[in-house]
């Protein structure tokens, strides 16, 4: 794929297009969701530092959230790679409170000399058709518009930039100082996957990450249930405003945030919506639920397709979660709880992060049956 063709697909990346529009105090959709069954199993030991016990269990899985008659041409049907509901069930894992924060992340580049994807040059070799001038280290940067425009081409505010990664996250005159517990950004997967390993973590799956945002809920339509502002009161990093004119900041913040400045959800994570989207270790297929519903009963720690496939971009592609602080009911709403996003894998922007699991020690021989 030429190089300046690729910018394209960043873009969308990032911001994982489409999805449903839902408004502040909109009723439960209409369930095909069964309670969760979180297995009663206790932590296996304390607490590692900076992370939560997830007791795992059996959930349904995906969207169920209306789309026709509510979304632009932009968001429409953005809920059908989530679904069927399915039922699924996962081991227990610890969890990163926070996303991965850039002060976090400096450690790691600190003790092992990494280099980012968006740090690296691009060569020849892997870009053959790409003219010389763009073959220069950088990343894609949001960028509002001057005026409102039509929701169909977002490359109308994602360009681009050189010398953009995650020290500096939208361009070369951009820092961190001051930041240190703002999430990291411009991580590619690979990047993160390198933190991870590092850190003794790894990146969780679709299942467990869905699984732990529910927080124990069945069904909602967020992280903490079904109304977007419950008594008035602001949820998750979210756009305000005319998209993508300006962010009005009125849930405190016009862009990131730091990590934690909103309620945990009921196991005590932070940010499971809105301000930086979240890397998964799944390959991404619009049709994997569709594969797994009609086993039947429960699949048992899905692990995600052998490989990734998206009609139209060729691309290899990791699921993405969370939604970030450019999501709006205007155009991307993917902070609603089972939507999925997708990402080139060789990519970073400035509102993708992500956080670690861990998974527990196996326990002694005759106990390690889930307790459901």
């Amino acid at each position: 794929m030429a190089f300046s063709e690729c910018f394209g697909c960043l873009g969308v990346l990032c911001l994982a297009f489409s999805a449903t529009s839902v408004n502040a105090g909109d009723p439960a959709p209409a369930s095909e969701f069964a309670p969760t069954i979180p297995n009663k199993t206790p932590p296996p030991g304390p607490a590692p530092e900076g992370m939560v016990w997830i007791p795992g269990g059996e959930f349904s899985m995906g969207s169920q959230v209306p789309s026709e008659e509510v979304c632009t041409k932009a968001t429409m049907n953005a809920v059908n790679d989530a679904q069927p509901i399915h039922r699924v069930y996962v081991d227990g894992f610890w969890m990163d409170k926070n996303d991965v924060s850039n002060e976090e992340f400096a450690r790691f580049v600190a003790a092992t000399g990494y280099v980012t994807i968006a740090e690296r040059t691009p060569t020849k070799e892997e870009f053959p058709t790409a003219p010389p001038e763009n073959l220069v280290a950088g990343s894609m940067v949001f960028t509002t518009t001057p005026q409102p425009i039509w929701l169909h081409d977002y490359t109308q505010w994602w360009r681009y930039v050189h010398g953009a990664n995650w020290r500096h996250p939208t361009g070369p005159g951009s820092n961190l100082r001051g930041k240190e517990h703002f999430p990291v950004v411009q991580v590619a997967y690979a990047d993160a996957a390198a933190y991870a390993k590092w850190a003794g973590k790894r990146l969780p799956t679709e299942a467990e990450w869905e699984f732990a945002a529910r927080g124990g809920l069945s069904g909602k339509n967020y992280a903490w249930g079904n109304e977007y502002k419950p008594g008035g009161k602001f949820m998750a990093n979210t756009w305000q405003g005319e998209f993508p004119v300006k962010d009005t900041g009125e849930d405190g913040f016009a862009g990131i945030a730091p990590e934690g400045q909103f309620p945990p959800n009921g196991y005590g994570l932070h940010d499971m919506a809105g301000n930086v989207w979240q890397w998964c270790s799944d390959w991404y297929r619009p049709d994997y639920s569709s594969q797994l519903a009609p086993t039947g009963g429960v699949t048992r720690n899905p692990q995600g397709p052998p490989s990734s496939q998206s009609p139209g971009d060729p691309q290899p592609q990791r699921v993405e979660r969370g939604g970030s602080f450019l999501c709006t009911d205007q155009y991307c709403t993917r902070y609603l709880m089972g939507t999925r996003g997708k990402g080139d894998i060789d990519t970073g922007c400035n509102n993708l992060g992500f956080r670690c699991v861990k998974t527990a020690p196996a326990r002694e021989a005759g106990k390690g049956k889930p307790s459901l």
